[in-house]
């Protein structure tokens, strides 16, 4: 690896990781050079990479601010759900993470390698000002994330907890989107008449690491709160 890939990928791990947080400023190129024993180029070039890659903006005469990731997945945006809906937000685990089997409900066809691994599965309602407004259910291979079942969600965002945790990020996804009508379980659960329509989002996420893929199946009530652009988990 490269000088300033080392230095590039050593300041995204601690972005990751939380020990510069987004607003945050890193240290400057002077401060980097005399603290790696490095020239200003090499310095330079490994911003420039963090700056393509998302991880921090350029603020003229203060120096590199890291910023907040919203990864672009084509109709939808990863961006966590209090800052997607900005109003009272409450989350409940309606299943914690547990060893679950793969399922037909997930309609993207699952690859290969992720049927001969260990399945991992969570549910949660998100509600705003106590209306239920999603119903999520989550499944993905545990190959690559040891002791997930004991893990404590950072922030309660799964997202974060595989960006600081384990170093993996959401990098791309597939989506489709169809409308359907609330059987009576789902019914119950969202506090709606049996029958209504609901939005059925079905995404599958790819990550930067090619062992993990996740689905997720989202059932949505769009009456008072209509879907935007940006997804959470």
């Amino acid at each position: 690896m490269l000088k300033y890939q080392a230095i590039k990928e050593g300041l995204k791990k601690q972005i990751q990781q939380g020990v510069f947080k987004v607003g945050d400023y890193l240290p400057s190129e002077s401060d980097l050079c005399t603290r790696f024993s490095i020239t200003r180029t090499t310095v330079r070039k490994a911003m420039e990479e963090l700056l393509k890659e998302g991880y921090i903006e350029k603020q003229q005469g203060k120096g590199s601010r890291v910023r907040e990731r919203q990864t672009s997945l084509g109709l939808l945006t990863v961006k966590g759900f209090s800052e997607a809906v900005g109003q009272n937000i409450q989350t409940e685990f309606l299943q914690k993470p547990v060893l679950s089997v793969w399922t037909s409900e997930i309609l993207f066809p699952v690859s290969d390698h992720d049927k001969t691994e260990q399945c991992l599965f969570f549910e949660r309602l998100r509600m705003v000002d106590n209306l239920p407004v999603v119903l999520e259910r989550n499944w993905f291979s545990g190959a690559v994330l040891p002791d997930f079942l004991k893990t404590q969600f950072v922030e309660g965002s799964f997202f974060k907890t595989l960006s600081r945790k384990y170093l993996i990020e959401v990098i791309g996804s597939s989506q489709e989107l169809r409308a359907e009508r609330a059987e009576n379980h789902f019914a119950e659960v969202m506090q709606m008449e049996s029958g209504t329509p609901v939005l059925h989002i079905s995404i599958r996420f790819v990550t930067n690491n090619p062992q993990l893929t996740i689905y997720s199946e989202l059932y949505c009530n769009t009456k008072k709160y209509p879907v935007g652009n940006s997804y959470f988990l």
